[in-house]
């Protein structure tokens, strides 16, 4: 009897005494018996966690419900097609209440996640809140506005399970610093939004909470780690929400699901109160930061998180404002760009969105440098995967103790979980016939020592050094290059967490980044796929184009890049970019 079979019986006998202690009777049968009591302790902790989500969700619908019945004047449809900026005016002058706009959401939320399950849970005291902000005399700059927060992130009184059963039932007491300022700020945070279990893949299926669709085609992922929150947004249930990057986390939701979204330089914003599987890891720095419709509400948010209340609660993030005069200067960009890394051949519609961007920021009257970024397989190899796995993958391996792996992610999981001599085996056979799969393999191996440890943060400086000087050298403001998409086929993300390079880089460079829809896919970029070879031929090249096929309609984006601690100016760019996209989709 194979052990899936014993695990059948054992569910459809479980109550009756005879059976057990039969099988108890063969010390084979006791091995599997006890793992299945395992089993199904964790099967019971995540429908434990299904039901508190479904009852969170039942009583934020009787709230939205009783607002509606008592105010069946609210004007919804305008509501929801108001930007973050036009509703925070809206509230200052008066003419909209907090009430009607976070209710509205609720109501808006509730028939996202319907329709792709992007909520995990209801953030029940936004009432309380919502009340005390009426009674407030100062206003701050996010006042009224509903905030849809990323499940691993802090919230007083809910679990932060980041699709985990280990965290499940560690309710949390405080709320984490981003949550505590974006309060004092007057938002109201109201939803908490799905991720892939771990975080570290860039779909968005856990087995608590199950796989979240992309609301513009159910056939395709929303991206991740931030997916729930990609979800929400693009379909309409959230106006801003916050986000993780450390791989692309933001940046590859807003990709696939057509929104705005800034990655900053790890330290701007404060990262405390957050779970996460790896936590020691710094040689790739990861950064809490927000997504949104459109660049103007990614602005606004960042002012209003850097305040001297995020400087109080935590003292390790540089004490330094928003910087506005940055932000709406009109001064002429000196613009690095390229095409593709090098790493992974971008998909047809990836490179026509920076070629067709490049000719616009031309005729805008910007100056285009071509831009080659340094040894990025050595960058991809060493210094990402190596660095983010520096200890083997034994931290994220660990953490499966107690639970099942999502079938999203046992391609990675069966991976990391390899012992080192059998990786680099492997990774010597692959050598001469997939040699960046091989190398990929040797890196997942790690560091080894703690010395090589240091060995490997000196070569990320030394890198992060070499890149600058290229920067410096040509003068360079920004830079323009490809976003990872259009989105990917489900199933496809977790064989190919390589192809986050495109991303990745501005990790390891701690760099701000932020990514701005251009354009969608067209039939001719449809057609020129079906050419699509890669660099290297291999089976990550094959997978890469299986995972983008059937996308017409779906958004394209670029990446726009600024130096560490440049956020403004970052989003400056990102501007530029939105305002030139808008203007040919008017002119179409």
């Amino acid at each position: 009897m194979t052990q899936e079979r014993l695990w059948q019986v054992l569910d459809a006998s479980w109550g009756d005494p005879r059976t057990l202690s039969a099988l108890l009777c063969s010390s084979v049968a006791a091995v599997v018996l006890l793992k299945w009591l395992e089993r199904r302790q964790i099967q019971q902790k995540m429908q434990e966690a299904r039901r508190a989500r479904d009852l969170a969700l039942e009583r934020m619908e009787k709230a939205a419900r009783r607002f509606k019945q008592e105010n069946p004047g609210t004007q919804t449809t305008q509501i929801l097609s108001l930007t973050m900026v036009e509703l925070v005016e809206k509230l200052k002058d008066g003419s909209l209440s907090p009430e009607s706009i976070l209710y509205t959401y609720m109501g808006k939320a509730l028939e996202v996640t319907r329709e792709v399950n992007c909520v995990t849970d209801f953030i029940h005291g936004c009432e309380d809140q919502l009340q005390k902000l009426k009674n407030q005399k100062e206003k701050g700059l996010l006042y009224g506005i509903p905030v849809s927060i990323k499940e691993h992130i802090d919230c007083k009184g809910h679990v932060s399970s980041g699709g985990m059963v280990k965290f499940l039932g560690q309710v949390k007491e405080e709320d984490s610093v981003i949550v505590q300022v974006l309060k004092y700020q007057g938002a109201i945070p109201f939803v908490r939004t799905n991720i892939p279990q771990t975080m570290i893949n860039y779909d968005c299926s856990n087995l608590i909470f199950g796989q979240t669709l992309n609301p513009l085609n159910h056939q395709k992922s929303p991206g991740g780690s931030s997916g729930g929150e990609g979800a929400l947004i693009a379909g309409g249930g959230s106006i801003l929400g916050i986000g993780s990057d450390v791989a692309g986390s933001i940046r590859l939701p807003s990709s696939f699901c057509g929104l705005c979204g800034l990655k900053p330089t790890g330290n701007r914003i404060s990262k405390l109160g957050v779970v996460s599987p790896i936590v020691g890891m710094e040689s790739v720095a990861p950064a809490l930061g927000p997504m949104a419709r459109d660049v103007d509400s990614l602005a606004l948010c960042m002012k209003a998180l850097l305040c001297e209340e995020m400087f109080r609660l935590d003292p390790t993030v540089p004490p330094v404002p928003f910087n506005e005069e940055v932000y709406t200067s009109s001064k002429p960009l000196r613009i690095g760009y390229y095409e593709g890394d090098g790493y992974f051949q971008p998909s047809p519609s990836m490179k026509r969105a920076v070629q067709e961007m490049r000719k616009l920021l031309q005729d805008a009257g910007h100056t285009l440098v071509p831009f080659v970024p340094p040894k990025i397989d050595y960058m991809v190899d060493e210094l990402f995967t190596r660095g983010i796995f520096s200890d083997g993958g034994v931290h994220l391996v660990d953490c499966f103790k107690g639970d099942l792996v999502d079938p999203n992610l046992k391609s990675q999981f069966n991976t990391y979980r390899l012992p080192a001599l059998v990786k680099r085996i492997f990774a010597i056979i692959l050598k001469p016939i997939y040699p960046r799969i091989a190398r990929d393999l040797s890196a997942l191996c790690g560091v080894g020592s703690a010395k090589n440890l240091w060995d490997q943060h000196g070569a990320v400086e030394a890198y992060r050094t070499e890149f600058i000087v290229k920067w410096r050298k040509l003068r360079l403001d920004v830079i323009l290059c490809p976003a990872l998409g259009p989105a990917f086929n489900h199933g496809y993300a977790g064989k190919l967490f390589a192809a986050t390079s495109y991303t990745n880089l501005y990790n390891v460079l701690d760099f701000p980044a932020g990514v701005v829809p251009v354009s969608t896919v067209t039939r001719a970029d449809e057609e020129e796929l079906k050419h699509y070879r890669g660099h290297y031929g291999d089976p990550w090249d094959k997978r890469l184009k299986e995972a983008v096929e059937g996308a017409v309609g779906l958004p394209v984006a670029v990446q726009c890049v600024a130096l560490p601690w440049q956020e403004e100016l970052c989003l400056r760019f990102m501007k530029e970019v939105e305002m030139l996209a808008h203007s040919v989709k008017r002119n179409v």
